[in-house]
């Protein structure tokens, strides 16, 4: 590739990552949120490099020249801007529902105790905590209790009733995220990655308190709400539902 466009290249990657982690939040999409002051040195370093690149080619800028006329560029080299260009013009989407029904849901973890649920009703839990006091709690303290989770809205993939609630979970960045799901029960579906905040109770199905009990709400209301800046964790709701 020739000089200018490498010198192209750099300047327009550096641009890119700092425009998504200084000027806007488009960084959270692709990475956690820890990852930010990594991805600011980045992004100055490939400035820095095509300053470099500008300055000692005006100085050996004769010999650099004569090469450049008999080297040749690719056309695939061209590709490479396309993807610099993205950060500053047209940043790909979030990750959500389209991924959450092709990824295989993540492990939840065993617990050995659970602590005495609070009083308050309805509870707000997250979608793991939801699942393990479902699975594992042989106290069954969840039974019969008004329920708050929040997340957005994954279509069915097994061909089965109701609809998925999802959170997305990253390790390091989106090329690792995970899934957390509860089925939901008795409230249609709004379109797919529409986030919400759902109140319920536990749909029976298998037995309380044991791997054959199914992560599923028979969902009471349902209220949309925007969607979050960081939504790659699986957080506690984030509005609260008004009670009928």
């Amino acid at each position: 590739m020739k000089r200018p466009l490498q010198i192209g290249l750099l300047a327009l990657s550096g641009l890119g990552v700092l425009h998504a982690t200084l000027l806007s939040d488009l960084y959270l999409r692709y990475v956690k949120e820890g990852m930010r002051p990594l991805l600011i040195a980045s992004g100055v370093l490939l400035l820095a490099l095509a300053a470099a690149e500008t300055w000692w080619g005006r100085k050996d800028g004769d010999a650099h020249d004569q090469h450049d006329q008999h080297g040749h560029t690719p056309k695939v080299a061209w590709l490479l801007f396309l993807p610099a260009l993205s950060l500053l013009f047209y940043a790909p989407p979030a990750l959500g529902a389209f991924t959450a029904a092709r990824e295989a849901p993540k492990p939840i973890a065993e617990e050995d105790h659970f602590d005495p649920l609070p009083a308050t009703s309805p509870l707000p839990m997250t979608l793991t905590d939801f699942t393990q006091r479902v699975q594992q709690d042989r106290e069954q303290a969840i039974k019969g209790r008004t329920i708050q989770l929040t997340g957005f809205v994954t279509p069915a993939g097994d061909g089965g009733d109701g609809w998925d609630l999802t959170r997305l979970m990253l390790s390091c960045c989106a090329a690792d995220a995970q899934s957390v799901k509860v089925r939901v029960h008795g409230i249609q579906a709004p379109p797919a990655d529409t986030w919400v905040t759902l109140t319920g109770t536990w749909h029976p199905s298998g037995t309380l308190g044991t791997k054959s009990a199914s992560a599923a709400l028979d969902a009471h209301t349902l209220q949309k709400i925007p969607k979050p800046t960081n939504g790659y964790t699986d957080a506690l709701p984030l509005t609260a539902v008004p009670r009928r």
